[in-house]
Parts: C-alpha cells; structure tokens; sequence
C-alpha cells in the first residue's frame, strides 16, 4: 500500500479490509481451495501452479507424557467447540477453515508438513547465514 513492495503473501484476516478496500489486489489463495470467505478469489494451483498449497495452520499439542484420557479429553472438547455455530461463523469470517483431527492424524499431518518444507528448503539452496 506504500509502494514499498510489488508482491507479498498475508493472511486472510490482515489482508482482506484492503483487498475490499480497493488498496490491495488479491491474485490467489494459497489454500488448496478457494476461501468461503473470499470465494470469487481463485487458489494459486487454478492460477497455473497445480498442486500448490501452502497454508498457516494452528493446532492444540501437549506435552510429551501427557497421560492418554487427558487427550481425549481435550480432544473431545476441541471437537465440541470447532462445532459450535458461533466458533465456527468467527473462523470463517476471518478465512479459516478450523476443522477437528484425531491426535494421530494431526501428528501425521505435522509429520508430512515438515518433509514438504524441508524438501522445499533444500530445493531452493536456502542457508542460514
């Protein structure tokens, strides 16, 4: 917006109130679907880059030892909450798409997205400097 940058990627949340302001130009998501909340948007994989995703995401962990019906407990919470009609109008509003996982699947979730952005990282030459 101050002409300092020609390209940038942001959340939803900060970026949207200039995209409808007309001070940004959005060009695509970077979700591997277009957003509820900005459906008109296409995702960058439709814009020439098949299979391109990548997303924030946020998740609820614990720490190592943490006895098994203590997860399931918050799990069965978080589950509960991501349900909520009013949790849910709140995340979507803002561009998000919360969506409840099993421990396990959201341990191997996290698992492949380390491999993809390690991959990512030693295909470009990236180094710490």
């Amino acid at each position: 917006m101050g002409g300092q940058a020609q390209l940038m990627f942001d959340t939803m949340l900060s970026a949207m109130p200039h995209v409808k302001g007309g001070k940004l130009k959005a060009l695509a998501v970077t979700s591997a679907r277009r957003s509820p909340a900005a459906p008109d948007i296409p995702t960058v994989a439709e814009s020439g880059l098949p299979g391109y995703e990548a997303i924030a995401w946020n998740g609820l962990l614990a720490p190592a030892g943490t006895p098994p019906e203590v997860i399931a407990r918050l799990n069965a919470e978080l589950k509960k909450a991501l349900a909520l009609p009013e949790v849910k109008d709140k995340f979507d509003a803002q561009g998000f798409a919360a969506t409840w996982n099993t421990p396990e699947a959201f341990g191997d979730f996290m698992n492949a997205e380390v491999l993809k952005w390690a991959q990512v990282v030693k295909v470009s030459g990236a180094t710490l400097d």
